[in-house]
């Protein structure tokens, strides 16, 4: 075998399941066809549920470090240009604000990391950095996959360098992280069910050093102009980098696009201007036999709320574990098949979350009128409606905390089933939940210490009971499955009021298995059911 896993595209989720296999101590080859990082704005938001992998992967504050800055206003405007006063004004707090929050707050509302802005041009050479730097992982710019072979036990892959040479590189499994157009996909045969061209846009990278001594809005994150062709513009982490997103016929018309919405001289330049389309798009499966997708490879959203890249990077964590464990030889079948069983399903939720945050843009953006900037009764009366409509559809954008933190794993062969009715899946907000499947809500158990910090790698039982039980059978049975268990005692009152039972079983990944006020009477069928070798819920 020349590595454990062969893993195509190094985007930010080939690179994080790259960096978490090399911590779990399996070999892995990245391969990327391109020379470089793209150097180009995709993503630039890393959402609390990312921030929280990070910083479990020891990332977090190089990544907070590298990115915007995190007093700088975070508000979104909805404008006719930002040489006028905004039309709407969408508040947001700053990461500086979330961070304050959060370390006042112990209730499991909110995340253990706020969100993090960082563009993801900044982002793929700092994860690169990382990944690099791990002895059993290899990252490898300049080696586009061209296809594989799948035997019983082992993939063998096809690569072609940058200078021509091909290479055959073998490995137990193969992960395609390799974008919208897969070719790993394409090769499986998987096909991409959805929307597939909803809008095609222009996207303009570029940097000014006096726009804002130039314009007169005030400073935020998101301006959105109030014309026909959906125009907005996005502040990148320098805060003197910039995209503009409009509908045009020509690249080139990119430029009097950015004078409309900027509205005054300003000096620039234009670093990049490239096309693309939305997509609402789902995999109709994640996998088949020793080969598996993640990422844009099986689902494509609208950047609408961030949860593209974001998705992605959950897609790459559940998978990381499962593999090194089956690869490490405790894993029943069920553990590594339960990937698609969990991830398509957060894919279809998210797919949806995506299009809903969308159609409220799109329904404010409808009522453009030719008039609407007029000093006119009508146009002052078009304007007064566009608000109002706005003022509620535009917020759908951005309520997808519910998706980011409040996502259950359902139906799924190794999280142990309960009787009655789970709890409801909400879009809009997060309700702190240990119905199993759920990630475990944070809870300090003291200032800057999670209950979330003190969980390895192993399964580990949370023991929140006044007089808690010996756990001996339940250990003695993961040590005969060769399956790492831990136990950790959670003295926090707030923990006990969040966590509500006195016992939870938590997997690798933070997911609650099991939960119980009495240790389970069947230790064996549940760390059997839980490993994926079978068993009673």
């Amino acid at each position: 075998m020349d590595a454990d896993v062969l893993i195509v595209g190094a985007g930010p989720v080939g690179l994080t399941l790259a960096i978490d296999l090399g911590h779990r101590g399996i070999s892995c080859i990245l391969v990327e066809r391109n020379d470089a990082p793209s150097g180009y704005p995709k993503m630039e938001r890393c959402n609390p549920r990312t921030m929280e992998i990070f910083r479990r992967l020891g990332i977090a504050q190089m990544v907070r470090d590298a990115g915007y800055p995190e007093d700088w206003p975070m508000d979104n405007f909805l404008v006719t240009s930002m040489a006028r006063p905004p039309l709407l004004t969408f508040p947001f707090p700053t990461v500086q604000a979330a961070k304050a929050r959060i370390a006042a707050t112990n209730d499991g509302s909110l995340p253990m990391e706020p969100y993090r802005i960082i563009s993801q041009y900044t982002l793929e050479p700092l994860l690169r950095s990382v990944a690099e730097q791990i002895p059993c992982v290899s990252v490898r710019f300049g080696h586009a996959f061209e296809s594989f072979d799948q035997q019983p036990d082992q993939v063998t892959s096809r690569i072609r360098t940058s200078a021509g040479a091909s290479l055959s590189l073998t490995a137990r499994y193969l992960v395609g992280c390799d974008g919208g157009a897969s070719t790993v996909r394409k090769q499986l045969g998987i096909r991409m069910e959805g929307e597939p061209e909803l809008l095609t846009m222009h996207q303009a990278l570029f940097t000014s050093d006096d726009l804002w001594d130039k314009v007169s809005v005030p400073r935020g994150r998101h301006y959105h102009r109030v014309d026909r062709d959906w125009t907005f513009l996005i502040v990148q982490d320098s805060t003197r980098h910039f995209t503009l997103h409009s509908v045009v016929d020509e690249a080139e018309q990119m430029h009097q696009r950015l004078r409309e919405m900027v509205g005054v001289p300003i000096t620039y330049e234009m670093l990049h201007i490239g096309k693309w389309t939305q997509r609402l798009l789902l995999a109709t499966a994640y996998a088949e036999q020793r080969v598996f997708i993640a990422g844009d490879a099986c689902h494509l959203v609208i950047p609408t709320g961030g949860l593209g890249m974001n998705t992605g990077v959950g897609d790459a964590i559940d998978l990381s574990w499962k593999l090194a464990a089956t690869l490490r030889g405790w894993a029943g079948p069920e553990l590594l098949a339960s990937y698609e069983i969990e991830r398509r399903h957060v894919g279809r939720r998210n797919v949806a979350g995506s299009g809903n945050g969308n159609s409220g843009r799109r329904v404010w953006r409808d009522l453009w009128r030719p008039w609407i900037e007029e000093d006119t009764p009508q146009g002052e009366a078009a304007r007064a409606h566009l608000i109002e409509v706005a003022s509620i559809e535009g917020q759908k954008s951005s309520a997808v905390v519910g998706n980011e933190l409040g996502y259950r794993y359902e139906n799924s062969p190794v999280i142990c089933t309960e009787p009655g009715e789970p709890p409801p899946h909400i879009l809009e907000y997060y309700v702190p939940t240990t119905w199993p499947g759920a990630r475990l809500p944070h809870v300090w158990v003291r200032p800057g210490v999670s209950v979330l910090d003190q969980l390895g790698d192993s399964y580990t039982l949370l023991r929140l009971a006044r007089d808690p039980a010996a756990p001996s059978a339940l250990g003695a049975a993961f040590a005969t499955i060769g399956a790492p268990f831990a136990v950790l005692d959670v003295t926090s009152d707030a923990a006990r009021a969040v966590y509500g039972f006195d016992y939870l079983l938590v997997r690798p990944d933070l997911h609650v298995v099991w939960r119980g006020n009495a240790l389970p009477e069947a230790p064996g069928e549940l760390a059997r059911l839980v490993t994926g070798h079978g068993g009673k819920g």
